[in-house]
């Protein structure tokens, strides 16, 4: 019951008025709860889990956290069976998990990092030792970014998130109050952790009766588009690696549609996109002109069942590039799991 209403206490804090708190702030008071739990059940650092939650969402405010309650910006992966949406990351249209609310998403965090081979070293780790944590998820290929355990361990260290290192799940609520002081001068805060605890009290000692039945008028069904509008509706958009023009074809069509609309030679496009047949199916990358010889960041972990072509439409590069910096034949498939170079790698003097 402590744990249940420490969590209520946390979720009530964002909605007084008088709290001026960045969204860094925010985000830990709600969520570090969550952490010290995974922290307890699969020893991975509550500081790590935290500061990776605050860097994925920018504090809570990312279309993934909004929208998808997914924190970590864990793709679909070919395990993956629950609802999913398209979001543009390192490359257009990938697929994220959705989740229905943060606490899933904080789990499956934890699950993701426990099964998974390539994390393995990490729990060796002394659970304390949060700079060795961030270099080794680094290392271990969970994020691209060269900086990205000195981001973690920078967080970390600015809002003491080791702090919660040192607790648990019961003391969490103790740790906010350590680390946002004045929140002991505020009246309304102070009294929803009163009224919390005497609604949790109330909750057990009485069963909350049964719901009442509500009728309600049933939704007015929405003209459903046509494959025509709904073709007609693509937009060009900006590819993350460097601009380039590309459109994702929401219904299954042909070369020569594409060609039509945006005024560009059937032979440009096949060429520029290394098609072997003119049709083309939904979800499929299009660009609109010639794609680049690197990625827009250095390696790309290979997905169940991707062939090289598809990792070329997803990065926007060239694909006879691609197969030459991995030193791969024309036609050779990757395994899951298996690193794809983007860029080409510097040799060594």
């Amino acid at each position: 019951m402590k744990r249940l209403f420490t969590v209520v206490s946390l979720l009530v804090l964002s909605e007084f008025s008088a709290q001026t708190w960045a969204n860094d702030d925010q985000y830990i008071q709600k969520f570090a709860q969550y952490a010290v739990e995974e922290m307890e059940k699969y020893k991975i650092p509550a500081s790590i889990t935290l500061a990776q939650g605050l860097l994925e969402t920018g504090g809570g405010q990312s279309r993934l956290a909004q929208e998808g309650k997914n924190h970590f910006g864990i793709k679909c992966k070919e395990e993956w069976t629950g609802k999913t949406m398209k979001h543009t990351d390192d490359a257009p249209n990938e697929c994220f998990r959705v989740y229905d609310d943060p606490r899933q998403s904080y789990e499956d965090h934890s699950v993701f990092l426990a099964t998974r081979k390539y994390y393995a070293n990490l729990f060796n780790l002394d659970m304390k030792d949060y700079k060795a944590w961030a270099h080794g998820l680094k290392k271990a290929g969970y994020a691209t970014n060269p900086r990205y355990a000195g981001i973690l361990i920078s967080k970390i260290e600015k809002y003491r998130l080791y702090e919660f290192d040192q607790v648990n799940s019961k003391e969490v609520n103790f740790a906010i109050l350590k680390m946002y002081p004045g929140l002991k001068d505020d009246q309304a805060y102070m009294a929803s952790l009163e009224s919390s605890k005497a609604v949790e009290k109330k909750k057990v000692s009485k069963p909350a009766p049964a719901p009442k039945k509500v009728y309600a008028e049933a939704p007015k069904k929405e003209r459903v588009k046509t494959k025509s509008e709904i073709l007609n509706s693509i937009l060009i958009k900006s590819h993350p690696n460097g601009g380039l023009k590309y459109v994702v074809i929401p219904e299954d069509t042909d070369i020569q549609f594409i060609a039509g609309k945006f005024k560009i030679s059937e032979e440009k496009l096949m060429k520029w996109n290394e098609l072997e047949t003119n049709q083309l199916n939904k979800n499929e990358i299009i660009f609109l002109e010639s794609k680049n010889s690197d990625g827009n960041t250095a390696i790309y972990k290979a997905e169940y069942s991707e062939d090289m072509h598809d990792i070329a439409q997803k990065f926007g590069i060239k694909l006879n590039k691609l197969y030459a910096k991995n030193r791969m034949d024309e036609g050779q498939k990757p395994s899951a799991g298996q690193l794809i170079y983007l860029i080409a790698k510097k040799p060594r003097n």
